[in-house]
């Protein structure tokens, strides 16, 4: 029943995650399991959603094998199956590859050139290419 398949699918096998269920994986990746009503009070006023819109999203996400539901009572607890980690880095990687071919070096030269790096960040960038290096 769980979808992993399909020409959206991300590198662990769960087929991409839209803008509106991404909110609804921010909102369990910092506290799950959590019931539909826990994940829309966190949401809805936010975003302007329903109970139903919730509801929705988080079938979707279940059948993309993104949530795992556990019966709890009359409700449904839901907590995530993707790390944010994991969903963060393969969505970076095709963020790269889609943009820059591939290359990080691309990435870094048009955030410095549209001033989107601030001095911490270059920084951060610095210390973090040093370590690589070691």
């Amino acid at each position: 029943m769980v979808s992993r398949a399909g020409p959206e699918a991300t590198e662990g096998g769960t087929e991409r995650i839209s803008d509106a269920e991404h909110a609804v994986m921010e909102a369990l990746w910092k506290r799950s399991p959590q019931s539909a009503a826990e994940v829309c009070d966190t949401v809805c006023q936010e975003r302007g959603w329903s109970m139903p819109t919730v509801k929705t999203l988080l079938s979707r996400l279940v059948q993309k094998g993104a949530l795992a539901t556990t019966p709890d009572g009359r409700r449904f607890l839901y907590t995530p199956l993707i790390a944010r980690s994991a969903y963060v880095g393969g969505e970076s990687k095709r963020l790269v590859e889609r943009l820059f071919g591939g290359r990080a070096a691309p990435l870094f030269a048009h955030l410095a050139q549209a001033e989107a790096l601030s001095e911490d960040d270059i920084a951060e960038i610095e210390r973090l290419l040093q370590e690589m290096k070691k």
